[in-house]
């Protein structure tokens, strides 16, 4: 009995021995998960913390982009008014100077919208009538001029960026009004 019981106590000191060591092992490999939990969890707060510093970065610079977006436009603008006021305040008007001062200022302007992307829509007669660009005001019968191409421009329009500022106000023709094939 006594040898039983000393094996008995053997077997259970192993077991327990046993048990200890996968305890302890457990232990370890908690202690190395949580730690990479921590370090993950401080990475991911850090990624989190950059990605909100760069959207308040690209909101700021979004709303000074927005806000400046048409200074040199308007600096570019300037000349043209300053021409236009020297205009008004010149003394001795003459019809010639008065023209050519117009003239002046409508290159300007130009010079002002082509170095800012400003471009002008101005069909010539008889292009075929393109939705995107052009906004139809009328459609006419006509028979020297195709269906659906531009019979005359009222108001160019403007692009500003290859994007539609204003479409081009036109008249369209209709077609032949007797109905036969051109």
């Amino acid at each position: 009995e006594t040898v039983i019981s000393s094996e008995t106590e053997n077997i259970s000191n192993d077991a327990d021995d046993d048990f200890r060591q996968q305890i302890s092992e457990f232990e370890t490999q908690l202690a190395a998960a949580n730690k990479e939990i921590a370090k993950l969890k401080d990475g991911f707060l850090r990624a989190k913390a950059e990605v909100e510093n760069v959207r308040r970065i690209a909101g700021e610079e979004n709303l000074k982009a927005k806000k400046f977006a048409v200074e040199n436009f308007a600096k570019d603008l300037l000349a043209a008014k300053d021409s236009l006021e020297a205009a008004l305040n010149a003394k001795e008007q003459t019809i010639e100077n008065f023209y050519n001062g117009v003239d002046l200022i409508l290159k300007q302007l130009n010079a002002a919208f082509e170095k800012n992307n400003l471009l002008e829509v101005n069909p010539i007669n008889q292009e075929k009538f393109n939705p995107n660009y052009h906004q139809a005001i009328q459609m006419v019968p006509s028979a020297e001029v195709a269906k659906d191409c531009v019979i005359s421009v009222l108001q160019k329009g403007y692009l500003i960026a290859d994007r539609v500022l204003r479409p081009a106000m036109v008249i369209v023709s209709a077609g032949n009004p007797e109905g036969t094939s051109q």
